[in-house]
């Protein structure tokens, strides 16, 4: 519920429980369903979108009633997601950008690691404005040559929407560590870059890691004194150091990569490899709230740029040219890096990181 506005918002979106019709919304906000595979991904999704207010996880498009986790598919239903937004501030259109790519439009038996009819992908219209929209989409997405298989994405009139049990919302927010091996094992992450670029996995809206803001950026006389001047200019003047001569290229140590300004966590030994190329190298993030990306086209050339969310230090660049389960390269700076060996992590508040390194 991080994107409510108002108490008006706030009271629409309660108006929609389970079994609730899709005209059950208020004047204020606007309806969308969705079906991409499994509802935890598709829920985390679109909850980073601006102007969404709130996300739904439940079932829709079979012949029962009030169905359960149970007995959802026998019925015909499909795994989905009701999303409440606010269309002054977001669009249909927007809505159905972010579904592309969220999802595998040429896979019609399943989402990734999960099979069968009930994750297939469907976008269900509640009017028919929705209806002209999604396939103008559609249409625009084949066109594109994106994808080279066919786009099979159904365009289906919406009918009934019964929420989830509650285990099933926010799943990925209550349970961290379970949905991101989840994530990683399914599938997704490899599809996404192969067909959008590695910045698709990095959404600049994504609920940072320390909702409190326990991590802050000194002043800059703070930070002079506190840095070395390699350690400055490659944080605060997106500067580059010289590779095989930094400190942690080749580091084999167990424990976890912290911003060196603010000590917010970023990558974790658990996922650096050998790339080669004399700057510590992983496969993805520690804490993906953690990380900013954004276009740098310095020195003639596109890249990625990642910088660190609560600190904006430079940190390096992403690129889409790393090993298994990822296919990413997160290519650091030692110099913006600050390494918490399996030791200390505890005593220094990282602790619950530490499940990453038992056996």
């Amino acid at each position: 519920m991080s994107h409510i506005r108002t108490i008006a918002l706030i009271l629409a979106a309660a108006t929609l429980g389970a079994g609730a019709t899709f005209a059950d919304s208020q004047d204020s906000t606007a309806t969308a369903v969705f079906a991409g595979g499994c509802f935890w991904s598709m829920q985390a999704a679109f909850e980073k979108v601006y102007g969404v207010i709130s996300v739904t996880s439940g079932y829709t498009g079979g012949t029962s009633r009030n169905p359960s986790y149970e007995t959802y598919a026998a019925a015909g239903h499909l795994e989905a997601v009701k999303v409440i937004y606010d269309p002054s501030r977001v669009g249909y259109k927007d809505l159905l950008d972010d579904y592309w790519r969220h999802t595998d439009p040429t896979d019609k038996g399943g989402q990734f690691g999960d099979r069968g009819p009930q994750y297939r992908p469907v976008i269900f219209w509640l009017d028919d404005s929705q209806r002209r929209e999604a396939e103008t989409s559609k249409e625009a997405l084949e066109k594109s040559g994106r994808f080279k298989a066919p786009i099979v994405t159904e365009i289906s009139k919406g009918s009934t929407f019964y929420a989830a049990e509650d285990y099933h919302q926010d799943y990925a927010r209550k349970n961290p560590s379970a949905y991101a091996e989840y994530r990683a094992n399914s599938g997704r992450d490899q599809i996404f870059v192969k067909y959008w670029g590695p910045s698709a996995l990095l959404d600049p809206a994504a609920p940072p890691s320390a909702p409190d803001g326990n991590y802050h950026k000194p002043g800059v006389e703070q930070l002079k004194k506190m840095l070395n001047s390699m350690q400055f200019e490659v944080t605060q003047e997106e500067g580059t150091e010289p590779p095989f001569n930094n400190e942690y290229w080749n580091n084999h140590k167990a424990g976890i990569y912290v911003d060196i300004v603010s000590g917010e966590p970023l990558f974790s030994s658990t996922d650096k490899f050998e790339s080669g190329t004399g700057w510590p190298s992983f496969t993805r993030p520690l804490a993906p709230g953690n990380i900013v990306a954004k276009e740098d086209t310095s020195f003639l050339m596109v890249r990625t740029e990642v910088k660190s969310r609560y600190a904006g230090s430079h940190l390096g660049h992403l690129f889409d040219d790393g090993p298994a389960p990822t296919g990413l390269r997160y290519c650091m700076d030692s110099a913006s890096l600050r390494f918490v060996p399996v030791a200390d992590m505890q005593k220094e508040g990282y602790g619950q990181y530490l499940y990453l390194f038992k056996e």
